[in-house]
């Protein structure tokens, strides 16, 4: 009859092998420290960029005009149509189904407020919109991922030179426009990198002085910039906006419970006219 191992036997041959098994991925990546008081403290060294920030309009307007993206032959003459349906009263609407805006076009062209938080290593951007405006800004000195994965803001490191905010973007989805409104642009088509220069133009005035390159979509870097002005007044809180809300009707369940039930859209992502 053969001998069987002590269950002690078994646990310290286990014991053996998990010692000397290498450590799993996870904790071999770098760690983020926990804030100190010394950290939060620091921020009070930080310009002053509370309140509630509103893109500048009419200054949006002008830039359309005079300093346009240095579009690529080909994208340029889709940009002109595309401003020809405009003007023709059928824009063809960039964002559609509840997207989010995405790089760059939420500094470019965004209508709604947002508020900016400073806390130990990052800078976080709130947008009004919808739940996808959110932009996190990381000024811990970590670097760009090696494989970063796409997403619709991208990912954004970012350090300070005075009380300017030098902001380095990559990773951007190349479905993101390259929007002047919201019936022109054009998807950057991948590989953009962006720079930006974040800082107080006034005691109530935001610039953000853009760089854009995207080889796709423009035949050479565009520099650009966007003004925010602030907003003080209780009135001026940023409220919850919630895009796919619009696509629901409030309505009651057969146990008389409130919900939401889908309404029909058009091929646009819209609301369909009754009887569609």
């Amino acid at each position: 009859m053969p001998l069987r191992p002590s269950l002690s036997a078994v646990l310290t041959v286990l014991g053996v092998l998990l010692q000397a098994a290498p450590a799993p991925a996870a904790e071999l990546l770098p760690s983020t420290p926990a804030p100190t008081a010394k950290d939060w403290a620091s921020l009070a060294s930080l310009p002053d960029w509370s309140g509630t920030w509103v893109p500048d309009m009419r200054d949006q307007g002008l830039q359309e005009t005079s300093n346009p993206p240095p579009w690529t032959p080909s994208v340029a003459a889709e940009m002109r149509q595309a401003e020809a349906e405009e003007a023709s009263g059928a824009p063809r609407g960039l964002f559609i189904n509840c997207l989010p805006e995405g790089m760059p076009s939420w500094m470019l062209i965004s209508h709604n407020a947002m508020e900016i938080l400073f806390t130990p290593g990052q800078v976080t951007l709130l947008g009004e919109s919808d739940g996808n405006r959110l932009r996190r800004i990381y000024t811990d000195g970590r670097p760009h991922p090696a494989d970063p994965d796409p997403s619709f803001h991208g990912h954004s490191i970012g350090h300070w030179e005075g009380d300017t905010l030098v902001v380095d973007t990559v990773a951007i989805l190349p479905e993101t426009f390259i929007a002047l409104s919201e019936s022109v642009g054009a998807p950057n088509d991948g590989d953009m990198h962006i720079v930006e220069r974040i800082h107080l133009a006034g005691p109530g005035v935001l610039h953000d002085d853009l760089e854009i390159t995207a080889p796709h979509a423009l035949s050479r870097t565009w520099k650009t910039t966007r003004v925010f002005l602030r907003h003080r007044l209780v009135r001026d809180a940023i409220s919850e906006g919630v895009c796919l809300q619009g696509l629901f009707a409030e309505s009651k369940d057969k146990a008389g419970h409130a919900v939401f039930i889908p309404v029909p859209q058009d091929s646009g992502g819209n609301v369909a006219p009754k009887g569609q």
